[in-house]
């Protein structure tokens, strides 16, 4: 029986520059996003769309959560199957296609995570890992876009 997982995320604008929305320049897109218990998310849009560079852009957040994701499922299928992780990194890269009336989306979605692995971990059992970890990854399931993911395993203590 399927279980249903609610999640609850607040968003308050706080970029009211004094006149609201009077013109497109008026007003900053700076927003923070809050969920019970953890630390506030400062969030904008992107720089080429009038946003703030050092706040987390829904792009950004996108790609972030497929990382995330796949990282999540990847440990947990590592540990049942007795490949022992010791360092996760990845170079997540998405490409947005923005048309010409302003609309987009998203073209794909690129994963490169680099893992290290003890020497003694199957570096073909870890490799695989990955196919299973992005087929039950929630989040890539859940998007339109091809996300696609090319692993790097290190064996810790084997020369290259």
């Amino acid at each position: 029986m399927a279980r249903r997982h609610t999640y609850r995320v607040d968003l308050t604008w706080t970029g009211d520059l004094g006149t609201g929305t009077s013109a497109y320049r008026a007003y900053s897109r700076n927003h923070e996003l809050t969920a019970a218990g953890k630390p506030p998310i400062p969030g904008s849009a992107d720089p080429g769309f009038r946003g703030d560079a050092t706040r987390w852009n829904p792009e950004e957040t996108l790609v972030a959560s497929l990382s995330a994701c796949h990282q999540l499922w990847y440990l947990h299928l590592c540990s049942v199957a007795g490949v022992i992780v010791t360092g996760y990194q990845d170079a997540a890269e998405g490409l947005m296609l923005e048309d010409d009336d302003g609309a987009g989306q998203f073209e794909r979605v690129t994963l490169r995570p680099r893992v290290t692995i003890t020497a003694d971990s199957d570096p073909a059992v870890a490799a695989q890992l990955h196919h299973d970890a992005h087929d039950k990854c929630f989040v890539a399931r859940s998007v339109n876009f091809p996300v696609t993911v090319e692993p790097d395993i290190v064996r810790a203590g084997v020369a290259a």
